[in-house]
């Protein structure tokens, strides 16, 4: 007989944990995604005006990439609590956060009303955001792969994995229908405010939906076990989980990392520095691209769940591989397609580029999940994907203009997804197999060594 821990809630049950987990990563990934396409799109005029276009997006993106540092801190501080208390509270904090911050955003004042202080507030509330962020992801694939049982892991921890695209598609649909009903002299001037107030409609959906599900089953045996043994908060042998993390899973979170690479390089070169390279390279118009985007995120949504039921079937390592050997093969078709100019062309370069994304990123939460002890998992997951984030997406798109700029050509951006493909590889194919196990049975080294306030945890179930 399977465990409590490990036996399936009843399913009305887990739709409701899955439909909260995606509800809220879909509010996060929109609020993090709008901001890098306003950072292609008019940031550039708005907050770091007087420079050369191309100079002025860098600068655009330089702010969009301060949010992807802030996330490891996130990481840290969310894993260390989020295994200590659980994952519920701490995933409601972060939808706060990150809704208060882009929410601030829409009523920044611009460089010409404040001067140098407007670029200034707005990397401080990026900072917020990617703090917000940092958190968020580990959280809200922790409560779905801990909710299902081993069996079909893959395809319930996938949904979280939507919300990205869903972000994405709720971002880039708001923007393309802004773009499309209003001049570019209004759009400019106060409609790119309206997505980053609709924010606060969305928190509160995202909130009321949150609060509403119960702890993690895995978290809750895993306290009871701690209890059992008779540790407290104050017992001289407590470690921090970060510490656990390092000393007994430090393979775990390299491979997480490595795995990283080609994911979050190839998705923010395929959605963000598109906007720029469509319109500045290709001569395609800013509605043109946003379309493209639009469309292609929808089928990247609908992929998703579909790589992370074939992962239950033959595993997580052969999908991710798939995913990855794919996007490096792709660049160079990709960039050739919207050379061409073609509304169809540039649909289709962006939709296969994202279907090859997803079969990296929706056995990612699963993969990651399996990979850590439970009293440890909500930090080693967390460090293993954000601290990764700083090294690949948070430059990406910055240094994806950067080569445009200097070489004038494709060719050097293709080489260097390639580049992130191949470690992704290796990092992947080293990796062992972890779809057949018992997230309560992965190997709990170093659980006696962290402790978590019993009142704390109880009273998020």
């Amino acid at each position: 007989m399977a465990s409590a821990a490990t036996a399936p809630p009843p399913p009305a049950n887990l739709k409701r944990i899955v439909a909260a987990s995606l509800i809220g990563t879909t509010i996060e990934w929109y609020d993090f995604f709008l901001y890098g396409s306003a950072a292609a799109l008019v940031f550039n005029k708005l907050f770091f005006p007087g420079s050369d276009p191309l100079v002025g997006t860098l600068l655009s993106f330089l702010t969009y990439a301060v949010g992807f540092a802030a996330r490891p801190l996130g990481a840290l501080v969310f894993g260390h609590y989020g295994d200590r208390l659980g994952r519920k509270k701490l995933l409601v904090l972060s939808l706060l956060l990150m809704g208060g911050a882009t929410f601030a955003i829409g009523l920044l004042p611009t460089h010409a009303t404040v001067g140098a202080a407007a670029p200034v507030l707005l990397t401080a509330l990026r900072l917020v955001q990617g703090f917000a962020l940092g958190g968020e992801w580990g959280g809200a694939v922790l409560l779905v792969s801990e909710h299902g049982d081993a069996k079909r892991r893959g395809f319930w921890a996938s949904w979280p994995q939507t919300g990205a695209p869903a972000g994405q598609l709720l971002a880039t649909g708001v923007l393309s229908l802004l773009t499309a009903t209003l001049s570019d002299g209004s759009f400019v001037a106060w409609g790119w405010r309206i997505p980053f107030l609709l924010s606060g409609v969305l928190v509160v959906v995202g909130l009321w939906i949150r609060l509403s599900v119960d702890e993690s089953p895995v978290f809750r045996e895993a306290l009871a076990r701690a209890e059992e043994g008779g540790r407290t908060p104050d017992s001289a042998a407590e470690k921090l989980p970060l510490v656990s993390v390092l000393r007994h899973h430090w393979r775990d979170v390299l491979v997480a990392m490595g795995a990283r690479m080609a994911e979050n390089i190839s998705y923010y070169v395929i959605t963000a520095f598109i906007l720029v390279y469509a319109t500045t390279s290709a001569g395609v118009s800013r509605q043109t691209a946003l379309n493209a985007v639009l469309i292609a995120s929808a089928v990247h949504f609908a992929v998703i769940p579909a790589w992370g039921a074939l992962s239950d079937r033959i595993g997580r390592r052969p999908v991710y591989l798939l995913g990855a050997a794919g996007v490096g093969l792709w660049m160079f078709p990709f960039f050739s397609l919207i050379d061409t100019g073609g509304f169809g062309n540039l649909v289709l370069a962006v939709t296969v580029g994202l279907v090859l994304h997803g079969a990296m990123y929706a056995p990612q939460a699963a993969f990651f999940s399996e990979m850590f002890a439970t009293r440890m998992r909500y930090s080693g997951a967390s460090i293993g994907a954000q601290f990764a984030s700083v090294a690949a997406g948070a430059p990406a798109p910055l240094i994806a203009t950067a080569l445009l700029s200097d070489y004038g050509s494709s060719t050097p951006i293709s080489l260097y997804v390639i580049a992130a493909a191949v470690l992704t590889l290796i990092s992947v194919g080293v990796a062992k197999e972890t779809r057949h196990r018992d997230l309560a049975d992965v190997a709990d080294h170093g659980e006696a060594e962290v402790s978590v306030p019993a009142a704390d945890a109880r009273s998020t179930a």
